[in-house]
């Protein structure tokens, strides 16, 4: 069924498929006959899957990466489709247009996508003022980011002020400075503009009565003395984890066409092509930092195995984004499944 709603979909524009999907999810998730049937069809219920992390009881390892909901829009209802966990945002302090449209693309044949969005939000008040209404039940991880405008020199003033006012209403933070769609961000991956954001942030979170994870997000295009540094980052300053990884600027062994893929232009890549390299970077911080930190794995995800190489190479939990549009709902139950059948 849903091969024949992705193949209407996927006529026409990627974002403006995005926004009237999430339309119709809002709309939809009005009647309660809707929600119930959702709920029974895609959750897969088993003490199994039940995860505890960095303080956290996950009751499932499969997550949503940040992207699909930026303006925490539509958490409720997305949790209805069996998510363990859903990322908001990337979240900036000032409400941002983004990059100029045309910005999303489908590489059907790669079963991929390529965006430069660029961090395109409603701003951090408005997100807490929908976080305000979130059912407790639902964990919520915190994805945030610098304003375009921000200098690099002052992006440490932009997490702050997100971390400082998302720190009531989410569970976990995830620190961006790994997307490649705003300008010079990953500049801040280097080893000590990325220890002193890290370390700022740590010095915040403790003024608070319940201190919050904090992991970082990483991207797949890092050596592996830069993952090395990052191994000791980690360890240096003290935060609960990883996300591995963000999307890739590589363009390599791709099916489409050379001209299409000139045609499109810069952006990050993901999907299927991303999954190989997402899950040698997952493995590469397991093993070299002997399990030294928690994995959150997410990075061309489009079946169930593919969740189980990441797991097995040494990730925590799971996270979807490019599968999820591909594959469908469907996907998180199937994971679900098969680790319940797998860990029974």
């Amino acid at each position: 069924m849903y091969k024949i709603i992705r193949s209407i979909l996927f006529l026409f524009d990627p974002e403006k498929v995005h926004y009237f999907s999430a339309y119709w999810i809002k709309k939809g998730f009005q009647f309660t006959y809707t929600r119930n049937y959702l709920r029974n069809k895609y959750t897969v219920e088993n003490a199994v899957l039940e995860k505890t992390l960095f303080g956290i009881k996950f009751r499932n390892p499969v997550g949503l990466a940040a992207g699909f909901d930026k303006n925490a829009s539509i958490f409720n209802e997305l949790d209805m489709y069996g998510f363990g966990f859903i990322e908001i945002g990337t979240v900036t302090p000032l409400p941002q247009d983004g990059n100029e449209k045309p910005r999303l693309f489908r590489l059907k044949k790669d079963s991929a996508i390529i965006n430069r969005m660029g961090f395109n939000n409603e701003g951090v008040d408005a997100v807490v003022e929908r976080l305000k209404n979130r059912d407790k039940k639902i964990i919520i991880g915190g994805n945030i980011g610098k304003n375009k405008i921000t200098p690099n020199e002052n992006a440490i003033d932009d997490y702050l002020v997100c971390f400082k006012k998302l720190h009531e209403y989410v569970d976990y933070f995830v620190v961006n400075v790994s997307s490649p769609n705003t300008p010079n961000l990953r500049e801040l991956q280097e080893k000590e503009p990325l220890k002193n954001i890290l370390n700022t942030l740590k010095l915040e979170n403790n003024k608070f009565e319940n201190p919050k994870p904090i992991l970082l997000k990483i991207a797949p295009d890092l050596t592996d003395s830069q993952l090395d540094d990052i191994i000791e980052i980690v360890a240096q300053t003290k935060i609960d984890g990883v996300i591995a990884t963000n999307t890739t600027i590589s363009r390599e062994n791709l099916k489409t066409a050379t001209e299409e893929i000139s045609k499109i232009g810069m952006g990050g890549l993901s999907g299927k092509p991303l999954n190989g390299r997402s899950t040698e970077v997952i493995r590469y911080l397991s093993q070299k930092s002997n399990k030294g930190f928690p994995i959150i794995g997410v990075g061309g995800i489009h079946s169930a195995e593919n969740a189980i190489e990441k797991l097995e190479a040494g990730a925590d939990l799971v996270q979807l984004y490019t599968g999820f549009i591909y594959e469908g709902p469907g996907l998180i139950k199937k994971i679900n499944l098969k680790l319940s059948q797998k860990n029974n």
